[in-house]
């Protein structure tokens, strides 16, 4: 049996514990010595405000932030966010009435863009009834159910087609276009989806939804998939008879998940990405609307779990966690290599051994009963002893939300949020 795990982090080695911030390693530190063993996360949600006012700030006028919730869906960071972005982008009922609250909080509208592919009746009322910003439909049945319901309630319910295109001819890490997914209408489709929906009552066709970037570190070739995405919406909408009002490109902005010598450096580059972007012109009356998710919150979290065992099997070295894939399944899930800090913790039961691997490669791995629950492979630790924390920066994004909780029943992580800090930018 073929067991995937996340790809070797070998010749890597571990992060000093000095790339965690002063405050996390103190909150941390605290948390040990209250005798539970450590398993959670913690957020500064000024983190991801800032990100977002950056990215807002760096972006010509005609672009609006809607933040992709899934990405993280934390009440705190979601308020954080709420004053810094245009509005949200939901994938359900609870990510609707969150933002709402969040919204509500801020003293904003709550404006809401909606995706998904298989949303249910019960959240295109909800959504209907929200009067969301625009629904993100994602196929011919899809807005047959949600003109059905924007009818009976009495409303006209603005729609974008989402679209899987035939092809994105631009350079750069987008690969999410012209394969076969369940997400969108295939661009041959298009033609007679709108067609069909033109004659649908209770909906307004304002334009396109083109999700086809995943995880895009090259800023100019984000700026010209923005470039692409609005040149492709008018073309098509002038040969469909679409009035063209809204054109979403979806999220895709790319995160780093090195950090080498412990910093962050490189990466998306926000301010080139503004500018590029302001030399584009939409068409008159046309709305864009970026989805980042990932890219706002990916830098706001820690994942911290206590190490309950040192190991040494035939030649490997093993610390195992309190924590794992239940907690933080990112690393396996997209084979990543996502690198950690140890986090000495002083003070040991008196009469019990204490296990060490020093000086060694060491995987750590989780407390499932199942090899797959492996976190990292392979890196060099100075040191690591039962007791330590084990702590993965850059967790703010599809941490807590992206994993399998109930898988052998042991306690979720916490999620706590770290004390507002007095100046600077808290990393």
């Amino acid at each position: 049996m073929t067991v995937d795990l996340p790809p070797s982090a070998a010749p890597r080695a571990a992060y000093p514990a000095e790339v965690l911030p002063e405050r996390v390693r103190e909150r941390l530190l605290a948390l040990a010595a209250e005798r539970t063993p450590v398993s959670a996360y913690l957020y500064d949600p000024a983190v991801a405000a800032d990100r977002a006012r950056a990215l807002r700030e760096a972006l010509p006028g005609w672009a609006e932030v809607f933040y992709a919730v899934k990405a993280n869906s934390f009440a705190p960071v979601v308020e954080a966010l709420a004053p810094q972005v245009d509005g949200f982008e939901v994938a359900s009922v609870a990510e609707l009435e969150l933002t709402a609250d969040a919204a509500r909080a801020a003293g904003r509208p709550h404006r809401v863009v909606a995706a998904g592919p298989g949303k249910t009746e019960a959240l295109l009322t909800a959504l209907v009834r929200a009067d969301a910003e625009v629904v993100n439909a994602e196929s011919l049945l899809e807005l047959h159910r949600l003109s059905r319901i924007a009818a009976a309630c009495g409303r006209t319910t603005r729609v974008a087609l989402r679209v899987n295109p035939a092809s994105v001819p631009i350079r750069g890490s987008l690969g999410m276009g012209g394969a076969p997914t369940q997400f969108g209408v295939p661009e041959p489709d298009v033609p007679g989806v709108l067609a069909q929906a033109r004659d649908l009552p209770g909906l307004d066709v304002v334009g396109f939804h083109i999700h086809a970037a995943s995880n895009n570190l090259d800023a100019a070739a984000h700026a010209a998939y923005l470039r692409w995405c609005l040149e492709w919406s008018a073309r098509t909408a002038a040969a469909c008879g679409v009035r063209l009002r809204h054109v979403d490109i979806g999220g895709g902005i790319g995160v780093d998940f090195e950090l080498p010598g412990g910093q962050r450096h490189g990466g998306f580059d926000t301010a080139l990405f503004g500018r590029l972007a302001a030399g584009i012109t939409p068409p008159p009356g046309v709305r864009v609307v970026l989805e980042p998710g990932r890219y706002l919150v990916a830098d706001c979290g820690w994942y911290a779990a206590a190490v309950t065992d040192v190991k040494y099997a035939y030649g490997a070295w093993y610390a195992v966690l309190r924590g794992g894939i239940h907690h933080f399944q990112l690393p396996t899930s997209w084979e990543l290599v996502h690198n950690a800090a140890v986090l000495p913790v002083d003070g040991w039961p008196a009469g019990l051994p204490r296990p060490v691997a020093a000086e060694v490669p060491v995987t750590v791995v989780g407390e499932l009963c199942t090899p797959e629950d492996t976190l990292l492979r392979d890196v060099r630790v100075e040191r690591v002893r039962a007791g330590d924390l084990v702590v993965f920066p850059v967790a703010g994004s599809y941490g807590w939300e992206f994993a399998m909780h109930s898988f052998l029943g042991h306690p979720v992580a916490d999620r706590l949020v770290l004390p507002a800090r007095a100046q600077g930018p808290g990393r």
